[in-house]
């Protein structure tokens, strides 16, 4: 796999730096490479990543970060079971609970949801700091909802985190969570006011919340261009209208 020239390998985070040093310096340089285009393409390009992790893991199976890289890029692929294996596997040499409810969750992808509410209740569960007990709870919910018990998963979100006004990493995908099993279970009030506070906590954009928001409003998005195909292209550059419309209903 090519890797572009600028990509040195020392751009990995230090604590990763320090267990390729059990590596040959030249091997360790390599692997680091790799584990930086996972980084790098695992978002826009999982597919690539996917095979960059391969890549590091031929080279260093041994390694616990080759291996936890490995099962984020699977896990991306949506390759639940591959992913689950090499979380398994990271977790075995280093003895750490961080990846537990990625684990939990790969479970759900499997089509096992029971078996990730049985992680969400393992004793693992309190070893892991906040953000962590978090993505326990989204991923408990989650696995309610796989099972069709909505007013169990409202109830599984329902906690100080999403209480708090205060706004933390996981806020805004929290907050989106609890609209969306509100939505699911017909309470479209309560499930906009949360689609709201989630827009007011989601920063980056990491969801897809204002958009929910404006489909419980009735605001729909036209391509202004499909309208009016015989207008000038030049001079439309693609523009958006928005229009009010219909309320298109629940989606999940």
């Amino acid at each position: 796999m090519p890797i572009p020239e600028d990509v040195t390998g020392d751009e990995i985070d230090k604590d990763v730096r320090q267990e390729l040093q059990s590596l040959p310096k030249t091997l360790a340089e390599d692997v680091a490479r790799n584990l930086v285009m996972v980084a790098r393409l695992i978002d826009e390009d999982p597919e690539g990543a996917y095979a960059y992790s391969k890549v590091a893991l031929r080279l260093a199976s041994r390694v616990a970060a080759v291996r936890e890289a490995a099962g984020f890029a699977a896990y991306a692929n949506q390759k639940y079971g591959e992913a689950l294996a090499e979380f398994r596997a990271a977790r075995r040499m280093t003895g750490n609970t961080d990846l537990w409810p990625v684990m939990a969750d790969c479970e759900r992808g499997l089509g096992r949801p029971e078996k990730a509410l049985d992680m969400a209740g393992a004793p693992d569960v309190h070893k892991l700091d906040k953000a962590g007990q978090v993505e326990m709870r989204l991923v408990a919910a989650g696995a309610r909802r796989d099972l069709g018990q909505l007013d169990a998963a409202i109830v599984t979100l329902q906690s100080p985190e999403l209480a708090s006004n205060a706004v933390q990493p996981w806020t805004a995908r929290l907050r989106y969570a609890y609209a969306d099993a509100l939505l699911a279970a017909g309470r479209d009030g309560e499930a906009r006011e949360w689609f709201a506070k989630a827009v007011e906590a989601d920063k980056d954009g990491s969801t897809d919340a204002s958009d929910r928001l404006a489909e419980l409003d009735g605001v729909e998005f036209v391509d202004a261009l499909s309208e009016d195909e015989g207008e000038d292209k030049g001079s439309g550059g693609g523009a958006a209208e928005v229009q009010d419309g219909p309320d298109e209903g629940d989606r999940d």
